[in-house]
């Protein structure tokens, strides 16, 4: 299974008639996320500073785009993850720093529908993956 992309996301969300919908679509996308390395729940991986364990592994490739592999013990953290990474596929290193997720997080209405303690996790997974990013930058 592969994740969708950033329009079909956005499509596939609009045609949930209920909050319930889109959080079944949610889990669904996190159920998507590709998990290549036996490894991604290593300490390494583990972000800090969200509620249910999240892990992240950023790989680089040639053409300055990354490969995005991540794991929660949450479904519904999975899946914002996710989604996270689709508004993130196909982006340069540079872009990935410069798109405002909260953009679209609001965009799809997830703001409003998150608890204060999920986007704090969000804000965490957001600031680990530009931190990995502006060191992934330098090494290349």
């Amino acid at each position: 299974m592969t994740l969708p992309n950033k329009n079909k996301l956005i499509f596939n969300f609009n045609q949930c008639s209920s909050w319930e919908e889109k959080y079944l679509y949610i889990i669904e996308l996190g159920e998507k996320i590709p998990i290549i390395s036996s490894d991604l729940r290593h300490s390494k991986n583990m972000i800090a500073g969200c509620q249910s364990q999240v892990w992240i592994k950023i790989t680089p490739n040639p053409d300055s785009t990354v490969v995005f592999e991540g794991d929660s013990n949450s479904v519904i953290v999975k899946g914002l993850i996710a989604i996270i990474f689709i508004l993130y596929q196909n982006l340069s290193m540079s872009d990935i720093i410069i798109l405002d997720i909260k953009y679209w997080f609001n965009q799809l209405s997830l703001t409003q529908h998150i608890t204060p303690t999920r986007s704090q996790g969000i804000e965490a997974v957001i600031k680990s993956i530009h931190r990995s990013i502006k060191i992934l930058s330098k090494n290349t």
